[in-house]
Parts: C-alpha cells; structure tokens; sequence
C-alpha cells in the first residue's frame, strides 16, 4: 500500500465514485505535467451533500463539510486521472473554492479550509500545500453551497 493510500485508509477516508459531468466539459484535463479538475459539487453517493447559501441556510461549519465532499470529488478524478496511482502527484498547486453566499458573508475563506485541510491530510504538507483562492458567489448550480476545482502538478 503506498504512502498516500495509507493516509486515506488511515483516516477512513472514502473516496466517491466519480460521477460523469452534468454538462459540455471533461471532468479533468492533462497538459504536461499539469493536471487540471473542473469544478467539482458535493456529491456522495449520488446524491449532493449540501444545498443553500452561507450566510442564510448554511453555517460556517457546514459549508466546510461540503467543501470537503467538493475536495473528495477532485482527488476521486486526479485519481483517475493519474491511473489509480496517487503517488504520482508531486504537487497540489491551487485550489479555487466557490461559496454560494449572502453578499453579507465575509468568510468564504474559513469555508474553504474544509477543502484545503483534505488535501493537505491526504497528500501530506510536502506535496498538499497550494496556493488557493475562495470566492463568494450569488449562485452555484443545482442549489449547492461549494463548488471546488484544482491544479496538480505530475
């Protein structure tokens, strides 16, 4: 077993089926060395994890679960995407974390640590740590309150 899949059964980490994309885009791209996640929704088990707007219907805490679902997603597809060998992610590069919220919500960041504390715990700080940007948003599709993509380098 190797170090990252330790990391996941360790943790009782579940990584979701992939689901196919809800419209025209690829569910990750590859050029070089770079693999790049399309936006990922908080869906487990068919079903999404989390619908409203931080600020409103979600709290704080919530949102962070839902972005970690989101992150779940991305690291399902790099999965894929690296033919079921995680081992060959030598970086998580960025994440871009998108929180449905009130125009009052003033902590889209905070939200955004759910995702980034998934990554950083499945990878490890060495490879784990990225840059990141978490923006708030009036809408999100299908009602959901996170939306998460990300860059890795291989």
């Amino acid at each position: 077993m190797s170090e990252i899949e330790k990391r996941i059964s360790d943790a009782n980490i579940n990584l979701p089926v992939v689901s196919a994309p809800a419209a025209a885009y690829l569910p990750y791209t590859i050029s070089g060395n770079t693999v790049y996640i399309s936006g990922q929704l908080p869906m487990i088990d068919g079903e999404f994890t989390g619908k409203g707007h931080l600020g409103n219907n979600v709290t704080v805490e919530e949102g962070q679960k839902v972005a970690r679902d989101c992150a779940l997603n991305v690291v399902a597809h790099l999965k894929n995407a690296v033919g079921g060998d995680l081992e060959k992610v030598k970086n998580a590069l960025k994440l871009e974390i998108l929180v449905a919220a009130t125009p009052e919500f003033t902590e889209p960041h905070v939200v955004a640590n759910g995702a980034s504390n998934l990554v950083l715990e499945i990878f490890g700080k060495e490879v784990g740590s990225h840059a990141r940007v978490a923006y708030g948003v009036a809408t999100l599709p299908f009602g959901v309150a996170v939306e998460v993509a990300a860059t890795f380098e291989i």
